[in-house]
């Protein structure tokens, strides 16, 4: 019986011994209290997607890098000496000038040589019976001279034109009268100038006109008579 509680003693002893070294060498860590999470303000965390898989419409704030535009290269144009303005021929600078002065020259030069081509001055009914034909220079007279055709026939040979008005009567014939007026010189100036009058025989004036002519060239007036007998007026 000794034995037996002594041995309890002892084994109670120990125990006591343990408890008081675990007490004097532990020392224990309260845990801090965490607030668990309002439901209001959670923030729900969404697993990264691939590049691949994002798009616009998963967020408001995507900002869309712009797509690279092309810009077409035009190609170099290649330096011309000629087609500089800068640098551009000299005969090829000059030659619209040359153009443009050698084409007054020449249009003055028609001017003072007059017409190079038969003039045509119109056709003329009348139902006169003869006509008086009469011409001047209606320029300062420097000795023109003219021919004078009627019908193909010389009528004059050679006329100078004066100032004042010289002429001749013809009988017309019923049908075509052509008339002729042919330059034979230019006078001293140039070119052959004259005006002249067709009159009928009351002096009424049945035609009238101008040239200017070159030597050799003709200005031309046709006096076209009706037949009596298929006119209705002299029916």
């Amino acid at each position: 019986m000794k034995l037996f509680l002594s041995l309890l003693f002892l084994f109670f002893s120990l125990q006591l011994t343990a408890q008081f070294d675990s007490e004097n060498k532990s020392i224990a860590i309260p845990a801090e209290a965490v607030d668990e999470p309002d439901a209001d303000n959670a923030v729900d965390i969404i697993p990264e997607k691939k590049k691949s898989e994002v798009k616009p419409e998963d967020t408001d704030n995507t900002i869309i890098a712009p797509k690279e535009i092309d810009v077409a290269t035009l190609p170099k144009k290649s330096f011309s000496m000629i087609e500089d303005n800068n640098f551009r021929n000299p005969a090829e600078l000059y030659q619209g000038q040359l153009t443009k002065q050698l084409s007054l020259r020449k249009r003055k030069e028609n001017n003072n040589n007059g017409n190079t081509t038969d003039q045509f001055l119109g056709e003329v009914r009348t139902t006169a019976i003869k006509v008086n034909v009469i011409y001047r220079d209606h320029q300062y007279p420097d000795g023109d001279l003219i021919r004078v055709f009627v019908n193909g026939d010389i009528v004059r040979p050679s006329v100078l034109l004066t100032s004042g008005f010289n002429g001749f009567n013809i009988d017309l014939e019923v049908g075509i009268n052509k008339i002729d007026f042919q330059a034979l010189n230019q006078g001293s100036s140039g070119p052959n100038t004259a005006e002249f009058q067709i009159l009928d025989e009351n002096g009424n004036t049945v035609a009238g006109n101008q040239w200017n002519l070159a030597t050799g060239v003709k200005a031309t007036i046709i006096l076209t008579k009706p037949d009596p007998k298929e006119d209705p007026k002299k029916q």
